[in-house]
């Protein structure tokens, strides 16, 4: 059996955003309904009453930036982008040092070793 997709379900879910006008004027209408009539505008927007006391405290504050300001961390200056890109940079140079440090340890390790054998196979030789 073929597994079929349910058309209705998006393949993934994407978080909902609301324009500042579109909170204002919910709000304004939320606060004037009775109990029931705020669950029925609830209901009917889908939305929570966590969301709603949200936008009542960033409404209280009274900043109507803060209503339209997207959520999650702010975008990052240029600085601070080349300040990231400079560290990352540093991390991957220093990585590259130490490996030619070791090379270069080996390196030194191998010529005394083989500056050792050459002198005890010329000290063999002589002998002989």
């Amino acid at each position: 059996m073929e597994d079929v997709l349910d058309p209705q379900v998006p393949e993934r879910a994407r978080r909902r955003t609301y324009k500042a006008k579109y909170k204002r004027d919910f709000l304004t209408e939320y606060d004037s309904l009775d109990r029931q009539g705020r669950g029925a505008l609830l209901r009917r927007e889908k939305l929570y009453t966590s969301l709603v006391g949200k936008w009542r405290d960033q409404r209280d504050k009274g900043v109507l930036v803060a209503l339209a300001r997207p959520a999650g961390a702010p975008p990052a200056s240029i600085a601070e982008k080349d300040a990231a890109r400079l560290r990352k940079e540093n991390l991957r140079l220093s990585g590259e040092l130490d490996t030619a440090r070791q090379v270069i340890a080996i390196q030194g390790k191998l010529s005394a070793l083989l500056d050792q054998l050459s002198t005890n196979s010329s000290a063999t030789s002589t002998e002989k």
